[in-house]
């Protein structure tokens, strides 16, 4: 008698937005809706050319217009919809949104240095803390892994939220410094199977111009 297996591995692309004119600014945007630059729609573009042949059967976003437009070219070149999801939407940073990190240090110090010590329970003065947001965020994506056995699907997402993923995936703290890239419309490739994460690929910019900007604090 042949033993059918009943592991079936879930294979998730993770594309992050592409550049907007706040990202090359280095100001920071949380779930204020701010649109792509010109260079971000090419980005966005060339990710979607770049997956043509990857075998995603479905795509979901973020639905935060710079996601959400990434999403969309995706999608055109993959002949797929997005689906809106907004529990993959950007950290709220409460009152350090609009400003320029250096501007965000300067008026509220105390704030700044919790968030540069990745002080996992400040909350940006009602805005969203990490242990928040991870649970948002890995509830969501386990729900996906779910909804998808077997099957290659596509998420596009934020920086602070990748950031939160590559934790999850690697079992590493969320008070742990950041020990990789997020590069704007940079492709990250994670596998689930029976509630096992690994990392396949991160920060892949082949498909990019030079100069894929990561203007996150570490």
């Amino acid at each position: 008698m042949v033993e059918i297996p009943t592991s079936r591995v879930t294979q998730i692309c993770l594309v992050r937005h592409g550049e907007t004119e706040w990202n090359a600014e280095r100001r920071i945007q949380g779930q204020i809706d701010i649109g792509l630059n010109e260079t971000g729609q090419r980005q966005a573009l060339a990710a979607g050319r770049w997956l043509k042949q990857s075998g995603i059967c479905a795509i979901y976003s973020s639905d935060l217009k710079r996601a959400w437009t990434t999403a969309q070219a995706i999608g055109a070149e993959l002949g797929l919809t997005p689906v809106s999801t907004p529990e993959m939407r950007e950290r709220r940073y409460g009152v350090f949104e609009g400003l320029t990190y250096d501007e965000a240090k300067a008026n509220h110090p105390a704030g700044y240095a919790a968030f540069e010590g990745r002080n996992a329970d400040y909350n940006f003065e009602n805005g969203e803390s990490l242990h928040v947001m991870f649970e948002r965020v890995t509830e969501k994506l386990k729900a996906l892994v779910a909804a998808h056995p077997g099957e290659t699907i596509a998420v596009v997402l934020h920086g602070g939220v990748l950031d939160i993923i590559n934790r999850f995936v690697r079992g590493n703290s969320l008070e742990t410094p950041r020990d990789f890239l997020i590069p704007n419309a940079g492709i990250n490739w994670i596998v689930a199977v029976d509630g096992k994460w690994c990392l396949k690929t991160w920060g892949e910019t082949d498909h990019l111009e030079p100069g894929a900007l990561d203007e996150l604090p570490a």
